[in-house]
């Protein structure tokens, strides 16, 4: 269960859902006609290896990624994967040059995409998952695409102090991303961050968010204690928020940004991929989250 101060590695609690968002883009890049490509997730699941390389190499037949329910889980995070990595080429070519990513993760953006000159890119998330992540990089021979600045810190605590004394600067444009990150803060937390992120935008700054509506408070329940039957404690539902405070779209246009949602379903259709029904364990997941982008009018 989560505790107000509780923290984690690439390993342990919410660090871990960034392995199983790796290993599922790694299945998705090994596919004849990806969606996505992101080159580095392999290079993360082999690194930490047991059950993810197992996973990629196929002799992890129980794997919750190697579930029917695995497969539409993988298609739903090639599908956001897209999303995001369209976001950022769009936001770079208005000539945003600060690109801010909010519980970073295993996110390699700043290594694979192709970032016009002069961008920077920061990344928060907490010292231990950053630590992992720019040394496996390393050790791979990587370099990053952009100017990356590491800032490690809390979304809990003031991060907006951290990433301004990272160098970040309020008055140019920035385009943040927050990415499988609201559904593990608590109502009032997504406002905070909503609002540190207004405060911080100069007039042609851009957001994109993915949320989820919450279940129904029984379904929720009754869920996290299949979990736990599995033996998955620690595993998603025992870690997530069943909450909401107001839709992103909503929180943002009310004070002035232009913002769009994209229900999940419709992108995965306009994809290619199978839609889920949303009465189906995989259905019930893809079917209320929504990937939201809003620009602050210059």
């Amino acid at each position: 269960m989560r505790s107000d101060n509780d923290t984690w590695d690439i390993t342990t609690s919410v660090g871990s859902t960034a392995l199983f968002v790796a290993a599922a883009r790694a299945l998705e890049a090994a596919k004849t006609n990806p969606v996505a490509v992101d080159a580095f997730a392999a290079v993360f699941c082999r690194a930490v290896g047991g059950e993810w390389a197992a996973l990629l190499d196929g002799s992890a037949p129980d794997h919750r990624l190697a579930t029917p329910w695995g497969e539409r889980f993988v298609d739903y995070q090639a599908a956001r994967t897209r999303f995001f990595d369209d976001y950022f080429t769009a936001a770079a070519a208005a000539d945003i040059r600060q690109i801010v990513v909010l519980a970073a993760g295993l996110d390699s953006r700043a290594y694979r995409l192709r970032w016009p000159a002069r961008t920077v890119v920061f990344e928060l998330d907490q010292p231990r998952v950053l630590e992992f992540k720019r040394q496996v990089l390393a050790d791979y021979g990587a370099t990053p695409r952009a100017a990356r600045v590491e800032v490690p810190v809390d979304l809990r605590d003031d991060w907006p102090r951290a990433l301004r004394d990272a160098g970040f600067d309020p008055s140019e444009p920035s385009a943040w991303i927050a990415e499988g990150l609201l559904i593990y803060l608590p109502a009032a937390a997504q406002d905070e961050l909503f609002a540190g992120i207004a405060a911080l935008s100069a007039p042609g700054s851009e957001v994109a968010v993915e949320e989820s509506t919450p279940m129904d408070s029984e379904a929720f329940r009754a869920a996290r204690e299949e979990e736990r039957a599995r033996g998955e404690e620690g595993s998603f539902f025992t870690l997530v928020y069943n909450e909401q405070h107001r839709p992103a779209a909503q929180w943002f246009g009310e004070r002035g940004w232009n913002a769009t949602a994209v229900p999940l379903p419709a992108l995965l259709a306009e994809l290619g991929r199978p839609v889920p029904a949303p009465d189906s364990e995989a259905g019930s997941m893809i079917s209320t989250t929504s990937l939201v982008r809003a620009v602050k009018p210059r």
